[in-house]
C-alpha cells in the first residue's frame, strides 16, 4: 500500500509542530504495515494465532517425551509455565527479527524527507508487540475455558515482565535494523542465533536443574529475568531462578535502545540509500 502524498507531504505545512508530523507518519506506517500484513495471505491472521499454538503444542510434546508425564515445575504448573516463557520469548524474538527487513521493505518511501528509517522499525516493532499482547490474552481466554490457569495472580507484575521483554525486543530490533543493514550477513546469524536463545532462555526446560557454575553464567542473558519476572507474576507460589533481576533486564533495553537510535541518527543517508 502506497503512503499518499496528502498524508505525508514532500514539503512540511508553515506553522505544523513536529510531532503532529510524526503522529501522521508513524500512522500512515502503521495502516501500511497492519495491511500488508493482513493481505500477505489469504489465511494470514489465522496462521498468525495458529503458530504459536502448534508451537506451544509441539514443544510441550517433546519435553513430555523426553522427560516423562512426571516432569514438574516448583510453585507452577507445567504447561502454563511452558506457554508463559514462550510467549515471552516470541514477543522478544519477533520484535528482534522483524524490523531488520523494515528499512528495505519500505525504500520507497525515503522520497518523503520526514519518513525515516527509524520509523519504518518503530511502527513494525509496535504492531508486533501489539499482535502478540492480543494472542496472549487469547490465550488466556482459551485457558480460562479449558480450566487451565493462565490468569496471572499479580497482574502489574506480569504485565511488568511482557512490557520489559517488548522494551528489550525493540532494542535489539532498532541496533540490529541499522547493523544488518549496513552488514547483510548480520541478518543470517540473528535467525542463526535465535535457536539457542530459545533453549538457554528458561523456556522449554527449567535451568535450576544445571550445575549452579554453569547457570551464573547463563544468568548474562537479559531474556531470563524478565521471562521469570513474568512467571512470578502468573504463579503465586512460582520461585525465580537466584539473581533474578528485572532491573539488569532495563539496563540492556534501554542500553540496546540508546544504540540503536544513535545508528540509526549517525547512518541516517547510507539507510535511505541502501
Amino acid at each position: 500500500m502506497a503512503i499518499s502524498s496528502d498524508t505525508i507531504h514532500d514539503q512540511p505545512q508553515p506553522g505544523r509542530p513536529p510531532w503532529e508530523v510524526t503522529r501522521s507518519v508513524w500512522s500512515a506506517l502503521f495502516v501500511r504495515e497492519f495491511l500488508a500484513r493482513l493481505m500477505a495471505d489469504r489465511l494470514a491472521w489465522f496462521w498468525m494465532i495458529v503458530e504459536p499454538i502448534a508451537f506451544v503444542a509441539i514443544m510441550i510434546a517433546v519435553r513430555v517425551v523426553v522427560l516423562g508425564h512426571d516432569a514438574q515445575i516448583a510453585g507452577a504448573e507445567f504447561v502454563p509455565w511452558m506457554i508463559t516463557g514462550l510467549l515471552g520469548f516470541f514477543l522478544f524474538r519477533e520484535n528482534m527479527q522483524r524490523p531488520i527487513g523494515a528499512i528495505e521493505a519500505n525504500q520507497g518511501l525515503f522520497a518523503y524527507r520526514q519518513v525515516k528509517p527509524v520509523d519504518t522499525v518503530l511502527v513494525r516493532c509496535y504492531l508486533e508487540g501489539m499482535t502478540r499482547s492480543v494472542i496472549f490474552l487469547l490465550f488466556i481466554a482459551v485457558g480460562a475455558l479449558i480450566q487451565l490457569d493462565l490468569m496471572p495472580d499479580r497482574p502489574v507484575m506480569a504485565m511488568a515482565g511482557w512490557v520489559s521483554l517488548w522494551a528489550l525486543g525493540i532494542g535489539a530490533g532498532l541496533t540490529l535494523s541499522a547493523l544488518s543493514a549496513l552488514v547483510p550477513e548480520i541478518s543470517k546469524l540473528v535467525r542463526i542465533v535465535s535457536l539457542p536463545l530459545l533453549i538457554l532462555s528458561n523456556v522449554i526446560a527449567p535451568l535450576h536443574l544445571l550445575p549452579h557454575d554453569l547457570l551464573v553464567y547463563l544468568m548474562y542473558n537479559p531474556i531470563v529475568h524478565g521471562i521469570e519476572y513474568m512467571r512470578v507474576g502468573f504463579f503465586p507460589y512460582y520461585e525465580p531462578l537466584p539473581g533474578t533481576d528485572i532491573t539488569y533486564l532495563w539496563y540492556w533495553a534501554l542500553g540496546l535502545i540508546a544504540l540503536g537510535l544513535m545508528l540509526h541518527l549517525r547512518f541516517e543517508l547510507r539507510l535511505k540509500a541502501k
